[in-house]
């Protein structure tokens, strides 16, 4: 249970004796003042006003009556009725030694388990993944690996796009390099030039696009020879996609996929359901939804198409039996989906005409988490300097080979092997970390030199971070199994550093709940600060630090390695014990 958890419960009982009832909240916040305590409960305030009382003597009354025994050495009432704590130092030490056990573990259990369903990545498999599916696939997979890591049961759903009229061109493209004595993975071997060919083909000869056509009406009708060729280009699609996945250190796999064709049996279902429902009408031979709730400034409900007048499906169709196969098969709690900003009109269409179906329970959570775009440096979305898509695979590549350079400089004599170890964990920590420390929501500008940095708020600077606290039980010859005196909180910097290792599981709670990663980001570069600043006050292997306390500061170190290496984990970033 984490810190504010624990004053929470007790400030609530504590209220709820003092005759405070409701829906008062005891509000714990950090405190930011030195000075003012470690925690603050500033509930009084709310209270006082709704019972009508002076603040003050309302606050009084709740230190009265709560019980912070061996929790709190101090309370004190200040200001207008905030409450300030001072947590006690050997509480502290208890509770910082009980997290070492916590962190051990993969998966922490869970009394209330929800049953989530994430949505994410989702590339299109007409072609290679270029930079735009970066920001889904690691920001989804960084909420993924937290959530189940606190012990929920967490479902991966990786909505390929593997249907549609595009494939009908690209099938039609497929067969002619066969029939010129092509083999599929050669042909196959650079997706965006296949696609690319195969465009071009469809734009310049009406015969190959009239094909391509009746392709699109073959495939959907089960055709066997179209469905072949169909396989053979996912196969080899799939593959590449899986190959980027785990370069990504990204906990996708195969059994993750549920493409789109996957609900193709479910199409016409949704559709009479929705009319059965009295949702979808017909409107210039096409099936639309109007939707009131979405109506534009002038009263016009917000139209939407869920099945064309020549009888096809759009994304909708599609998106609305995912959602209703989510809620009504894997019996999730919550749904969210990691796509980008530019869709949100898109989803709410979605959420409300699935919830106005009955397709999903309104005590289901639906959750669309929007994020930004990559930018380059002129300021407009991340392109090749011909003004082409950057491939991800690509953009990986030139990862690892710049922080390739930058370890053989620092360490020259580290062994050839071990430095292509470390510059792939740096290479690539450094591209996810740039990209999950910055608010989800936001634009931002790639820059190669500030994500490889081994200053400031970046991977390189916490991968070293944790390398340096390891080397120092290199030096100091011990392990930490070994160390079996109790940590003991003296100097302020000591009760620094615990306060901020307790915070964790707080964090986590937030980036569970609000789907931002940065939060943990910030965090973690905040932690490292605070050892660093623990690092220069508090001397470990200095000769003349007593016995005891050099034992209590290498388990303080170690707890805050752990933590370092949990956190990261759980944002897809790999440490290592040397740099």
């Amino acid at each position: 249970m984490s810190i504010r958890t624990l004053l929470n419960d007790r400030f609530r009982a504590a209220m709820a004796a003092a005759g405070i009832t409701g829906d008062c909240n005891p509000n714990i916040a950090l405190s930011t003042r030195e000075g003012f305590g470690d925690y603050q409960a500033n509930g009084a305030m709310a209270a006082a006003k709704a019972l009508k009382m002076p603040p003050r003597e309302l606050a009084q009354r709740i230190v009265d009556h709560v019980d912070l025994d061996g929790i709190a050495e101090k309370l004190e009432v200040a200001g207008p009725g905030f409450i300030n704590i001072h947590l006690s130092a050997n509480f502290l030490a208890a509770a910082v030694a009980d997290q070492t056990a916590q962190l051990a573990v993969s998966v922490r259990p869970n009394a209330t388990p929800q049953t989530v369903v994430v949505d994410y990545s989702s590339p299109n498999l007409a072609k290679e993944m270029h930079v735009g599916h970066l920001r889904s696939t690691i920001i989804g997979d960084a909420v993924a690996r937290v959530l189940e890591y606190q012990g929920h049961k967490v479902i991966r759903q990786n909505h390929m796009g593997d249907w549609g009229t595009q494939f009908g061109m690209l099938i039609a493209e497929l067969e002619e390099q066969l029939g010129s004595g092509e083999k599929p993975e050669l042909a196959l071997k650079d997706l965006e030039g296949f696609y690319q060919q195969a465009k071009k083909h469809f734009d310049e000869d009406e015969q190959f696009a009239t094909r391509a056509r009746n392709y699109v009406v073959k495939l959907q009708a089960g055709d066997s020879h179209c469905r072949q060729l169909w396989q053979l280009f996912i196969d080899i699609s799939v593959a590449h996609s899986e190959e980027i996945y785990r370069a990504l250190n990204v906990t996708l796999h195969h059994g993750d996929i549920r493409p789109e064709s996957a609900y193709n049996d479910d199409l016409a279902p949704v559709i009479t359901a929705l009319e059965k429902a009295g949702l979808a009408v017909e409107d210039q031979g096409a099936r639309v939804v109007f939707l009131d709730e979405l109506a534009d400034k002038n009263g016009n409900p917000s139209p939407v198409i869920v099945q064309k007048s020549d009888g096809g499906y759009l994304y909708a169709t599609t998106d609305l039996a995912a959602l209703r196969f989510r809620a009504a098969e894997l019996k999730a709690d919550r749904i969210l989906y990691f796509i980008d900003a530019r869709q949100s009109l898109h989803m709410k269409q979605v959420f409300t005409i699935a919830r106005k179906a009955g397709f999903v329970d309104v005590s289901v959570s639906l959750e669309h988490h929007p994020f930004g775009t990559m930018m380059g440096e002129d300021g407009k979305p991340f392109k090749t300097r011909t003004g082409g898509t950057v491939k991800l695979a690509d953009l990986l590549v030139e990862a690892v080979e710049r922080a390739k350079h930058l370890v053989a400089d620092k360490n020259p004599d580290m062994a050839a092997t071990e430095q292509e170890e470390v510059a792939r964990k740096v290479g690539i920590g450094a591209i996810k970390y740039a990209d999950l420390s910055k608010t989800r929501t936001n634009d931002y500008i790639f820059n190669w030199e500030a994500m490889l940095s081994f200053e400031g708020n970046t991977a390189p600077y916490l991968q070293y971070a944790y390398a340096r606290i390891r080397s120092i039980f290199r030096r100091a010859g011990v392990t930490v199994d070994s160390l079996d005196t109790s940590i003991l909180i003296t100097e302020g910097q000591e009760k620094q550093l615990a306060l901020k290792l307790l915070q964790f599981d707080d964090v986590l709670q937030q980036v569970a709940a609000e789907a931002f990663p940065h939060i943990l980001c910030n965090y973690l570069y905040d932690l490292a600060s605070a050892f660093m600043v623990f690092y220069e006050h508090c001397p470990i292997l200095k000769d003349g630090v007593d016995t005891e306390v050099r034992a209590s500061r290498l388990q303080l170190a170690d707890i805050t390695a752990a933590t370092l290496a949990r956190g990261l984990d759980l944002l897809g970033i790999e440490v290592m014990e040397k740099m």
